[in-house]
């Protein structure tokens, strides 16, 4: 053992001093990164607490729209949302699968599905939504089973790798801050051979500002970012004399590649991909009109554009 005078003691103390130091500075960075993981976490949680206020607020008045059409379904027992008439010839047969629908808002392109066959289950995070899809599905007579929950934790309230089909719906992906995340629960829902199909909005058209009614012209990241865009509006996408008062939400791009990518190293295997140069809402007011099937296009030269896409993917 060193004394305190020996120059051998002073090199130990250094030694064990700089190793502590090393160590506290280790300490403090996780201490750091915990705190931060925990802030994004909290941050995150308010940003979907306000997207799903947002959304229990509008449930109704959607419902009550004839662009959802509950009398038709409740009057007609083959008719088929527009949305779901659109992805028929790329759909294909779903008679006896086992389907699930994430983010399906009020159920109508649910309900079309289980028309087409298949035993469907909707998932959506807002239970005003949940509410009219169930209040739907007992107008149309078509039982669909409804489940109030964030898509991010539909592997704890759905069964996993026990579904056939995981069908998506147009205007879903953009509320997710997390594209990686969304694509481990699809592969985490589908059985082994499962396939998911999505029409989604095209990322290059929600990059464009669509408050911009003479140019088209790029605004909003086409790549996911960590930060959202938040935007305020008193209104809705349909027409309406409702009130609103939940009016701030947040929403987030995903670049063609980020998706494709997240769903191939969740296990997934690329089956088809489409571009489509409409969908199914006027999301570029004063570019577009509208269409057959009540699809929205650019009113001059629509092939410049492509408004949405069509992927498909199997687990392997």
């Amino acid at each position: 053992m060193t004394s305190p005078e020996d120059p051998l003691h002073a090199a130990d103390t250094a030694a064990y001093s700089a190793k502590h130091a090393g160590r506290a500075r280790v300490f403090t960075a996780a201490r750091e990164s915990q705190r931060a993981r925990l802030w994004q976490r909290f941050t995150m949680a308010s940003y979907l607490d306000e997207n799903r206020a947002s959304w229990d607020d509008r449930a109704p008045a959607h419902a009550a729209s004839p662009d959802y059409a509950f009398e038709r379904f409740a009057a007609e027992p083959d008719f088929l949302s527009e949305v779901v008439r659109f992805d028929l010839p790329l759909l294909g047969d779903v008679n006896g699968a086992r389907g699930v629908h994430l983010q399906c808002h009020i159920g109508t392109d649910t309900i079309s599905l289980a028309r087409l066959g298949a035993a469907m289950t909707g998932l959506d995070f807002s239970g005003a939504s949940v509410a009219e899809a169930r209040r739907l599905s007992t107008l149309a007579g078509t039982p669909v089973d409804f489940v109030q929950s964030d898509v991010h934790d539909a592997l704890y309230v759905l069964p996993p790798e026990e579904f056939d089909l995981v069908y998506t719906g147009i205007g879903a992906l953009c509320w997710l801050p997390d594209i990686k995340r969304w694509a481990q629960v699809v592969a985490g829902l589908l059985r082994t051979g499962g396939r998911l199909f999505i029409r989604e909005g095209h990322p290059m058209m929600w990059s464009l500002d669509e408050a911009r009614t003479t140019d088209l012209v790029v605004g909003y990241p086409y790549f996911e970012t960590p930060e959202p865009l938040t935007d305020e509006d008193p209104g809705t996408y349909v027409a309406t004399d409702a009130t609103f008062t939940q009016n701030v939400s947040h929403s987030w791009n995903h670049g063609l590649g980020e998706i494709v990518t997240s769903l191939l190293d969740s296990g997934m295997q690329l089956t088809g991909l489409v571009e489509h140069d409409s969908l199914p809402w006027q999301a570029l007011p004063g570019h577009m009109e509208k269409g057959d099937l009540g699809e929205w296009r650019l009113t001059e030269r629509s092939r410049r554009l492509a408004c949405s896409y069509t992927l498909q993917a199997v687990k392997r």
